[in-house]
């Protein structure tokens, strides 16, 4: 799937050439689909990808051995790397940042990023059923590609915490849907 630069890469009308900085982040389930977009979307000339578990693997693997680990250092790297994203927006760089914006807690602190660079944004939001999600789990699992294996358990324990974006928390939402593997 190939997407046109979003509005939001585009030039601001009655400004230089320079494309607007813009964060794309991603909000879906377990196996989603998050980072497949977001490798796709960091295609794009301008725009860096920070990948979440590229960052947890390296730093934190071995520390990670429970959804509690998950959350504890999660929020460790949420610290560091939200400033240097507000960073790299305010430079004129646009982020695809493939951090889950899977709960409202999560996607505030998104706000604080894009509020801090005065940045634009845009939240693709990959809306797959449960039982889609988890065979493309299985799938993952079994190839062993993927940083984290999580099981089917862990899919339903992470996913009970799951609320989808609603329009009051005010984001440019654009959402994907495909229900193949």
């Amino acid at each position: 799937m190939t997407n046109p630069p979003s509005q939001c890469d585009r030039p601001t009308p009655g400004t230089t050439d320079q494309p607007a900085a813009t964060l794309h982040m991603l909000c879906g389930k377990i196996a989603a689909g998050k980072s497949t977009l977001a490798a796709e979307l960091a295609r794009q000339p301008g725009r860096v990808l920070i990948a979440e578990d590229e960052w947890l693997s390296t730093l934190f693997a071995d520390q990670m051995q429970s959804v509690a680990d998950y959350v504890r250092v999660s929020q460790k790297l949420r610290d560091v790397m939200g400033p240097h994203v507000a960073m790299l927006l305010r430079s004129g760089l646009s982020v695809v940042l493939d951090f889950p914006a899977n709960t409202p807690d999560f996607r505030r602190w998104m706000r604080e990023i894009i509020d801090a660079a005065n940045a634009r944004h845009v939240l693709h939001y990959l809306d797959q059923a449960d039982d889609v999600c988890i065979a493309r789990l299985r799938a993952r699992n079994r190839a062993g590609a993927h940083q984290f294996a999580a099981s089917d358990a862990q899919f339903h324990q992470i996913n009970a915490a799951f609320v989808p974006p609603g329009p009051e928390e005010g984001f440019d939402v654009v959402s994907h849907k495909t229900d193949t593997l």
